[in-house]
């Protein structure tokens, strides 16, 4: 496979503040990673008096697999936190996105939920203990066992732009050229691009 670099994320959760955001990779048996961290956590980011809808996590995600076989290819989860009206760190929002398939710099959003109570006594509770639910292993995002018996709420969008690197994909059997490169009519990336 090759390399995957994303940075910046920019999170969209409006009337929250203080966030911060945890991430981790999902892949196949067959996929190793060779380079990078697997998962980590941002720094907490505020809106300004300039921007007072704008949020940034300034930190870059790098990482290297290697496989001989796409099955399992890898994916990103992101897990949001932030502050409740109590001051207890509570999940803002669950996420993932499969790293794109294609080398080159690619923008995707991920939709976002968080966890419901099944009744208002659990909700209650949860809102008064600062308790609120959540998944033990943000990974279960990923994988699609057990999830239709889980109750969510749509809530915020995170925004990643990844570079992609391959290698040797050709050699495996696997064209993930994209459909624009592979045109010969549409002439050299240069034409009718002006020097400065």
């Amino acid at each position: 496979f090759g390399a995957a670099g994303a940075s910046p994320l920019l999170p969209q959760f409006p009337g929250f503040d203080d966030l911060y955001c945890k991430f981790c990779f999902v892949y196949g048996q067959d996929w190793v990673p060779t380079a990078g961290l697997e998962e980590g956590i941002s720094q907490i980011t505020s809106t300004s008096d300039v921007s007072p809808t704008t949020l940034v996590w300034n930190f870059p995600i790098d990482i290297t697999f290697k496989s001989t076989n796409p099955s399992g290819w890898p994916q990103i989860v992101v897990s949001v936190y932030g502050p409740d009206f109590f001051g207890h760190d509570v999940v803002r929002g669950y996420g993932a996105v499969h790293v794109p398939f294609t080398p080159g710099r690619h923008t995707r959003t991920i939709p976002m939920f968080v966890p419901e109570s099944t009744s208002r006594l659990q909700q209650f509770t949860s809102w008064f203990t600062g308790r609120r639910p959540e998944f033990t292993d943000p990974r279960v995002v990923a994988q699609g066992e057990g999830r239709e018996v889980t109750r969510v709420r749509s809530q915020g969008f995170v925004t990643i732009s990844f570079n992609v690197v391959t290698k040797d994909m050709k050699k495996m059997g696997y064209d993930v050229t994209p459909s624009d490169m592979q045109d010969p009519s549409l002439g050299p990336l240069t034409e009718g691009m002006h020097m400065y």
